[in-house]
């Protein structure tokens, strides 16, 4: 019987696709000044919708409160590193220290929800 429920890995392949679209939403929301830049907004348009059709599909068989902090740590971080290439954003060094915490914090739920994967594997 076939299922319609996608695999882990292709779950956090989609959620890492959710967590670069949301970067491209942040900074689409910025470029926009307000919604007041059309080409902007419309950009902007097109990154919710793609960010939230990837969360849904990575949330099939990711728990919510795992993915939605993967996918929000993607975002801010993504966004904050990126910031200083689209706009005049600077980023000090200690922010850069700070958003190493988020990124290493996205690895070890990453980490944490393949040894729970596994142990559920020899428990069957």
């Amino acid at each position: 019987m076939s299922s319609t429920r996608p695999s882990t890995a292709n779950s956090w392949f989609m959620l890492l696709l959710a967590g670069a679209f949301e970067i491209g939403y942040a900074l689409a929301v910025g470029g926009s000044h307000g919604f007041t830049r059309l080409t902007w907004s419309l950009v902007a348009v097109v990154f919710f919708l793609l960010t939230l059709w990837a969360l849904s599909v990575g949330l099939r068989t990711i728990d919510v409160g795992t993915g939605y902090a993967v996918w929000a740590g993607i975002g801010a971080a993504g966004a904050a590193a990126l910031g200083p290439v689209f706009f005049d954003e600077t980023l000090t060094p200690a922010q850069s220290g700070w958003l190493g915490l988020i990124i290493a914090g996205v690895v070890w739920l990453k980490l944490a929800d393949r040894m729970r994967g596994a142990g559920e594997g020899d428990a069957a």
